[in-house]
């Protein structure tokens, strides 16, 4: 069968990757693809992104089922547009999409159905915004009330950097229409987990557990990203904590939204604060939600996977998901983001990428921001490739995947040189 997989970056790269692997499928046609994608046995780029031009070329090429990895689309509305064409597609509709696409509205709704986030208030007012950080004081959150490409969060450590990151969203526009509006959300400690999960509209099936990255510079120092790295399995989630999460977060999340008539099906993923304490009592709080697969978690949970994720997808597209359908590789992988220079404020594009490791069974470079220019494969985004390995232990895989990550090169590149600190100092 061929399979439509829509993106061009790391995650989808991981996805088709895994899909290609499959007996059962012929060819993985990737919109629009990268750099990393034109070469690969059953892989073939496919220059369009409207979503009415997708579906006018899932139907002409008999797509068995199409898989939607980013966020933009989703949001626009793809899903519907492909249901309403009679074509199998997995990931949510535009209406469920709002989870991720309006922060306002995941909270309000975490809110409604008593699942545990931060208290927050919304403002499209930068003086009420203002008067409100001021009296709460810092360490205070600014986000971007909608799709910012992972940049529109800022931790604020004092009271004029939340001022600052006001007048840059509701002032300035820096974040265009994402910044029309403002969620201003106590700061919450702990450790970050990535938790998610595929759902069919009623089905669940859990993903292994990871842990991302979001600052740029070692020991979680720096401006947030869209995430420079990430591993699998979380050490965090112990078999109670992922049973707490299914029953606290998870669970709720998909019956709140059949509650309010927009049933949830595709990737879930919940961004979670574990804060201090013991797996029984230790609180959990929703950061956000994301109606995708996270991006570099994608990267080392399909390293892990050891079934026929074709077969999982046309399961979840056809409604019957089980919830014991991965057979997860016991191993760590460990993926580490190589970004472009300026990234992730100012990022410089167009350098020519000379060196690469060689991909082998267990290390995979996955490409996100590459592309082919004049024959010469070269940077197009801000985060560049993830370098991904997997082996038995933590320390392993680190050391594999940051030998593969020194045989890479490109003027201005930089990485973290920590990924998986938490798992080694825990």
């Amino acid at each position: 069968m061929k399979l439509l997989v829509v993106g061009s970056g790391g995650r989808e790269h991981a996805l088709s990757w895994s899909l290609a692997k499959s007996r059962r499928v012929s060819k993985v046609y990737i919109a629009p693809g990268n750099g990393g994608t034109h070469n690969q046995e059953k892989l073939e780029a496919v220059s369009l992104s409207d979503p009415h031009e997708l579906a006018k070329f899932a139907a002409e090429q008999n797509i068995a089922y199409t898989v939607v990895g980013p966020e933009a689309p989703l949001a626009a509305g793809i899903v519907d547009i492909f249901r309403q064409n009679g074509l199998k597609i997995f990931g949510p509709t535009k209406a469920a999409a709002q989870l991720e696409s309006s922060k306002d509205f995941a909270k309000e709704f975490m809110v409604r159905h008593g699942i545990p986030t931060a208290n927050h208030k919304t403002f499209n007012n930068p003086d009420e915004a203002k008067k409100y950080v001021s009296k709460q004081g810092a360490p205070i959150v600014v986000k971007a009330d909608g799709l910012a490409a992972g940049k529109g969060v800022i931790v604020a450590e004092t009271v004029e950097q939340a001022h600052a990151a006001i007048n840059d969203m509701l002032g300035e526009g820096k974040f265009g229409s994402a910044g029309a509006r403002v969620v201003i959300e106590e700061f919450l400690d702990g450790e970050e987990v990535s938790f998610i999960v595929m759902c069919d509209g009623k089905n669940i099936l859990p993903m292994a557990s990871s842990q991302d990255h979001k600052r740029l510079l070692d020991q979680d120092k720096g401006p947030n990203t869209g995430g420079m790295g990430a591993y699998s399995p979380a050490p965090l989630v112990s078999e109670h904590m992922h049973k707490r999460i299914m029953q606290e977060v998870i669970q709720p999340t998909i019956n709140g939204m059949h509650t309010d008539g927009i049933p949830f099906s595709g990737f879930l993923y919940a961004g979670l604060m574990v804060q201090p304490g013991d797996d029984k009592t230790r609180p959990i709080k929703v950061l956000e939600y994301n109606c995708r697969m996270g991006d570099p978690e994608a990267q080392p949970i399909v390293m892990r996977i050891k079934n026929d994720m074709a077969v999982v997808f046309e399961s979840a597209v056809n409604g019957n998901l089980s919830p014991n359908a991965i057979e997860w590789d016991p191993r760590t992988a460990l993926g580490v983001v190589i970004a472009a220079y300026g990234y992730p404020d100012n990022v410089r594009t167009g350098d020519a990428i000379t060196k690469l490791a060689s991909n082998s069974d267990n290390c995979v470079t996955f490409h996100a921001g590459t592309t082919i220019k004049d024959g010469v494969l070269q940077t197009s985004g801000g985060r560049v490739l993830c370098v991904t390995a997997l082996a038995d232990t933590v320390q392993e895989a680190q050391a594999i995947a940051y030998k593969a990550v020194s045989q890479t090169e490109f003027d201005g590149m930089q990485y973290r040189k920590d990924i998986a600190w938490r798992a080694l100092t825990n």
